[in-house]
């Protein structure tokens, strides 16, 4: 049985990364979703969050996504999102100004689109950290 298939992460503007990888973990409606080769054809919408995959010399990455679908194939993975980014390519300063900002915003005003608004920056903060780790260790 294979043990690598193919990743293709796309948003509205580009093609995000395409390539060989080991697995893929993402923030399902109903929940986290592991993937891995062979697995069961599935299509769901994704929240905004972080998509984690492995590569096959076992190392990780990872790229904040506003949310989309998520079609899986036996030996492919599509990600569509109208934004993804990845995690080295995040602005720390930006991220939190905007949490910063969205924390403030919900204090005074406790609605569902504030609340979204939030939950994003946390998400890109939480993919910025691990991709800054990760290039920490490697120094």
């Amino acid at each position: 049985m294979a043990t690598e298939f193919e990743l293709t992460v796309v948003s509205a503007e580009s093609k995000i990364f395409s390539g060989k990888i080991t697995s893929v973990r993402v923030s399902g409606i109903d929940g986290e979703l592991g993937v891995y080769a062979g697995h069961t054809p599935l299509l769901t919408a994704i929240k905004p969050g972080m998509v984690k995959y492995t590569l096959a010399d076992n190392s990780e990455e990872a790229i904040y996504v506003s949310g989309g679908f998520l079609e899986v194939q036996p030996n492919m993975v599509t990600v569509l999102a109208d934004v993804a980014i990845r995690g080295d390519e995040l602005d720390q300063q930006r991220i939190l100004e905007a949490k910063r900002q969205a924390e403030e915003n919900l204090a005074k005003q406790n609605n569902v689109d504030l609340a979204a608004k939030l939950a994003k920056e946390i998400a890109k903060l939480r993919v910025y950290e691990l991709t800054n780790s990760k290039l920490m260790n490697k120094r």
